[in-house]
């Protein structure tokens, strides 16, 4: 069984920055995708970005556009989210998932149905 385990989280000003991490337990296809997924309380869990394993393509939730960026480190089995910018609206437990499969249309990537794996979540608070 795959494990994802996302570090990073934490309280931040409005206005300020953090970095989330999520590191897989081992090298398989089922890191074809990796995403970040959101949700805050009495919310549905939302979509925030996601990145292929060649890093040919990325895709991103409207809201976080411009403020947010996702990367990846193959060889670490990581996935990264830097966020910048934030507001008191991105508070919320925040999940790494990830997916095997070979779907090139990155419009799909926001269906949380397509990933197998999921972390634990971590918590990200933003004070106004």
């Amino acid at each position: 069984q795959l494990q994802l385990v996302e570090s990073g989280g934490g309280l931040v000003q409005a206005g300020g920055s953090l970095r989330l991490s999520c590191v897989a337990s081992r090298r398989t296809v089922g890191l074809n995708i990796m995403a970040w997924f959101r949700q805050a309380p009495g919310k549905e869990r939302e979509f925030v970005a996601a990145k292929n394993w060649m890093a040919t393509s990325t895709t991103y939730a409207e809201s976080v556009k411009g403020r947010f960026t996702i990367s990846r480190d193959n060889a670490k089995l990581a996935v990264y989210l830097e966020m910048n910018n934030l507001e008191p609206s991105d508070t919320a437990v925040y999940y790494c998932a990830s997916s095997n499969s070979n779907n090139r249309d990155d419009s799909t990537w926001s269906r949380g149905t397509m990933y197998l794996f999921w972390g634990q979540g971590i918590q990200v608070t933003v004070s106004s």
